[in-house]
């Protein structure tokens, strides 16, 4: 590939828009929990970052339906219908691989910007991940964390994330919100696509989509929990440690869950907006964080609503800045993308260190306030990551 398309096709991969104009339809759903098998995971010479912690990692990828509510943006599809991946902390590494995603999946998502004929979609499909399919929860009890992907993006950009954080002892659920990625698998060979791109521009439509993904996120808490699609996870689920957190869009989302269900103790926001009137992030005295690129969420930025909703975050709080990142610097995109030879040098962060900043703050965050463990990395500046400030607005950043 010549530098010139490279240097193109990453700025591409790299900047999918908060709002992508698509359309798509499907059947109607079938009703009740469904578990899937995804497809075998293909060899492409990817790989998402190693574990960092001590557990093998199992996953389990559940259909949802929540038959008390229609969807809201294709109502004649019937009910409201999840795809939720569960990352766990496994006995043993025994089990096929898991897969990054479908091959469609991945062809939908490279031809929404123009890419299909730049990477091959089977490569992307193939990215090997660090997780087996079906193999049994490890003994004990154990946190969980609710993750929601940026708007038309597909739950699997946080795999890295989901995955980590199983390999230390959390129960992560992943969520795709039916009709909201740019294409994402549903059982009976339906591929959704992102009709609610079309549907959602202004502020107030957004703050609607938030509205939406909250309901989502408090029933996946019920259905894991207490459901009769959770099955044997719900065993190993603590339902007093629940977390949340999310990217872009997801990061709203984890605010408006917090807001609307108290069994969320605790919640993360990665580089995304809120959206909704300020009052509603009060949160009850919860902890909440904030981790967002310096260039658009420092203090001051007109284009953020950080300033306003910090002012009614009334509990823990942190709202931390990373020199050099951009928008999808917290998801796996340009972890890969440098592994395929396209990191953007118009991004002075690497997608590496991007993932290791995101890693270590996100997990010190629930550490902290799910597991009760000490975190200095979350009171002052890092040596080790002279990138990331903790702000404070009115008084200047620390680095």
């Amino acid at each position: 590939m010549n530098p010139r398309r490279r240097r193109a096709a990453v700025a591409t991969l790299l900047t999918l828009a908060l709002s992508v104009p698509l359309s798509g339809a499907a059947s109607a759903a079938p009703v009740g929990p469904v578990e899937i098998a995804p497809r075998v995971a293909y060899s492409s010479g990817l790989e998402l970052p190693p574990l960092t912690g001590p557990y093998p990692v199992g996953r389990r990828t559940l259909h949802l339906t929540d038959r008390s509510r229609t969807d809201p943006w294709v109502p004649t599809a019937g009910n409201r219908e999840l795809m939720v991946t569960v990352s766990y902390p496994a006995r043993s590494a025994s089990g096929p691989p898991a897969a990054y995603m479908t091959d469609e999946e991945a062809q939908l998502l490279l031809e929404a910007r123009g890419l299909g004929g730049v990477v091959p979609h089977a490569t992307v499909a193939g990215a090997r991940t660090h997780a087996q399919l079906g193999t049994r929860p490890a003994p004990g009890r154990f946190p969980m964390v609710l993750l929601s992907p940026g708007f038309s993006m597909p739950r699997s950009t946080l795999t890295s994330i989901a995955d980590d954080l199983a390999s230390r002892g959390y129960v992560v659920a992943l969520v795709d919100h039916a009709y909201e990625s740019v294409g994402t698998a549903f059982p009976g060979g339906r591929m959704l696509t992102c009709v609610a791109c079309e549907q959602v521009g202004t502020r107030e439509e957004q703050a609607a989509a938030v509205r939406v993904r909250a309901k989502d996120m408090s029933f996946v808490i019920s259905e894991l929990t207490h459901g009769q699609g959770s099955g044997a996870l719900s065993r190993v689920i603590d339902p007093s440690r629940i977390g949340i957190g999310g990217h872009s869009i997801g990061g709203a989302a984890a605010a408006a869950t917090m807001a609307a269900d108290r069994r969320v103790r605790a919640g993360a926001d990665l580089d995304g907006d809120f959206f909704l009137q300020p009052a509603a992030t009060g949160l009850g005295g919860r902890p909440f964080m904030m981790i967002g690129a310096a260039s658009t969420h420092s203090p001051g930025n007109p284009t953020t609503d950080w300033s306003k909703a910090w002012n009614h975050l009334n509990g823990w709080k942190r709202w931390l800045t990373v020199d050099g990142a951009e928008h999808f610097s917290f998801t796996d995109l340009p972890y890969l993308a440098g592994q395929l030879g396209l990191s953007d040098p118009a991004v002075p962060l690497s997608g590496e260190r991007g993932w290791r900043i995101t890693r270590d703050y996100v997990s010190a965050f629930f550490d902290l306030h799910l597991r009760g463990m000490s975190q200095p990395l979350l009171d002052g500046p890092a040596a080790a990551y002279p990138e990331v400030a903790l702000q404070q607005p009115g008084r200047g950043p620390l680095h």
